[in-house]
């Protein structure tokens, strides 16, 4: 993406509302390794105006607030917010390849102060043919966001929409049922968000452990903070893991299970119970494994899925 003629990679994030970025206002022990946003370019300060996140893994980021030009693949937000972080936590600091986040949440939770401002997409929505974007994130590839349309080619089968729930800021949906491999449809009601800013499947602790119970050798590992089982037991054969989205199973494959490997013998486990959490939450490992449409063309915003095509 483009600010005020600027290129940075940043992480696109269905789970917050801030759209931030690394810059030459931060300590240089801070920023080392990171393309830094230069306001005094083409950006116009926001006298007063202030930010500061935390996000669920305890990393956070703060600064001063700008208005500037945004550009992504041709969509262009003029005055756009924004937040030039002055400093950022460590985890953010090790991750050399990205400069910043893109919130593609709802603007209640934006964290501007005095005055919340508005997401990159409702600034541009207004333009788009429809007002959607639909995101297919791959396993071991890149993936890609697309701004006012859907693109047949990259799902197979019919998308199945849900209506979301936007009153907390986030896309949330409530959930009907859950299948692991071959066994049988269970129901279980629970609420969890459509987050591309978590790298896991974060679910509620019955549904993990009947999921690890599947798995020879899983166990809780406290010194990893979460399911982890021997790789060579396990391998490619993890079982397949299916949520229920309105009328339609949607598919994990079991290799996307497979999160890392931690050591010499185990691996570390892509579904981890969402223990502490007001809701679950539907990462990265579940949405490789479809194409999904965030859209408010309708009254009611709603989120629609279909298996993707072409699945590694």
């Amino acid at each position: 993406m483009n600010i005020g003629g600027q290129d940075f990679n940043l992480t696109f994030d269905t789970g917050s509302a801030d759209t931030w970025v690394f810059s030459n206002l931060m300590p240089t022990d801070q920023s080392d390794g990171h393309t830094l946003y230069d306001p005094s370019v083409s950006g116009s300060l926001m006298s007063g105006f202030s930010w500061g996140i935390s996000y669920g893994d305890s990393s956070a980021a703060s600064g001063v607030v700008y208005k500037d030009t945004v550009v992504i693949a041709g969509a262009t937000a003029t005055r756009q917010a924004v937040e030039a972080a002055t400093s950022a936590s460590s985890a953010f600091l090790s991750d050399t390849q990205g400069s910043g986040i893109m919130g593609m949440a709802f603007g209640n939770i934006n964290t501007v102060r005095p005055t919340q401002q508005s997401t990159f997409f409702d600034t541009i929505k207004s333009s788009l043919a429809t007002p959607l974007f639909a995101v297919t994130l791959k396993k071991n590839a890149s993936g890609s966001f697309d701004f006012g349309y859907i693109d047949k080619s990259k799902y197979t089968g019919a998308l199945t929409y849900m209506p979301a729930t936007t009153s907390g800021g986030y896309w949330l949906l409530p959930m009907g049922a859950y299948k692991i491999g071959q066994g049988a449809v269970v129901k279980y009601w629970f609420d969890k968000i459509v987050d591309t800013g978590t790298s896991l499947l974060l679910l509620p602790q019955d549904i993990v452990t009947a999921y690890y119970a599947k798995v020879p050798g899983a166990a809780y590992d406290a010194s990893w903070a979460g399911y982890t089982f021997p790789c060579t037991a396990a391998g490619f054969k993890l079982p397949n893991f299916g949520l229920r989205l309105n009328n339609a199973m949607h598919t994990v494959p079991g290799a996307y299970m497979n999160w890392a490997q931690i050591n010499g013998t185990h691996c570390y486990g892509g579904m981890q119970p969402s223990t502490g959490l007001p809701f679950a939450i539907l990462g990265d490992v579940f949405l490789k494994a479809v194409y999904t449409v965030f859209d408010l063309s309708k009254a009611t915003p709603r989120i629609g899925f279909a298996t993707q095509a072409n699945m590694s």
